[in-house]
């Protein structure tokens, strides 16, 4: 068994409760399913498969017990690991009250890109195939970031703080 976790699109506390979720995952075949701070993040354990299928098996139980889907891309615990102790935000300068993020897209993005991408007091610093990442000044507006990655990456991603991340690499 290999050990995985899956980081939903838009799940809060508000529409989806993680016991209903955590059940979710167990139907799909899953085991040693942990829900993750109430945000859409589910660690759980499955043989060694290809991404896509885990995914397609966490929404496709989605749809059938929760009666609606949330895009789920799944990443391999040990590569989250890694990711998180090479510190992939060291060579950057941003304010101190920044924040560092992850943003997790569904596929590699082959388009040729010009970083950064700054805007609204956030910034695009490096893509990696399959990960952005990113930094942003919370403001009172909200998370004007995520227009900026949706407007680069479309809108098959999902985006989770470094320290989140980085308590779900562990899970």
């Amino acid at each position: 068994m290999e050990r995985y976790v899956a980081f939903l699109r838009g799940v809060s506390p508000m529409n989806c409760k993680m016991p209903e979720l955590k059940l979710c995952f167990e139907a799909a075949g899953f085991s040693g399913v942990k829900t993750l701070l109430s945000s859409g993040n589910v660690a759980f354990s499955a043989k060694p498969e290809i991404v896509p299928i885990l995914e397609k098996a966490a929404q496709e139980a989605m749809t059938k017990h929760l009666g609606r889907v949330f895009l789920t891309i799944v990443r391999p615990s040990v590569f989250l690991r890694g990711l998180v102790e090479r510190m992939p935000f060291r060579e950057f300068d941003f304010p101190a009250n920044s924040k560092p993020v992850i943003t997790f897209l569904r596929k590699p993005y082959e388009e040729a890109i010009v970083l950064p991408i700054e805007q609204a007091q956030a910034s695009i610093l490096r893509l990696e195939r399959t990960e952005v990442f990113s930094s942003y000044v919370p403001n009172e507006r909200g998370p004007a970031f995520m227009a900026l990655l949706e407007k680069t990456f479309g809108k098959e991603i999902t985006t989770r703080t470094l320290d989140t991340v980085r308590k779900c690499s562990v899970a």
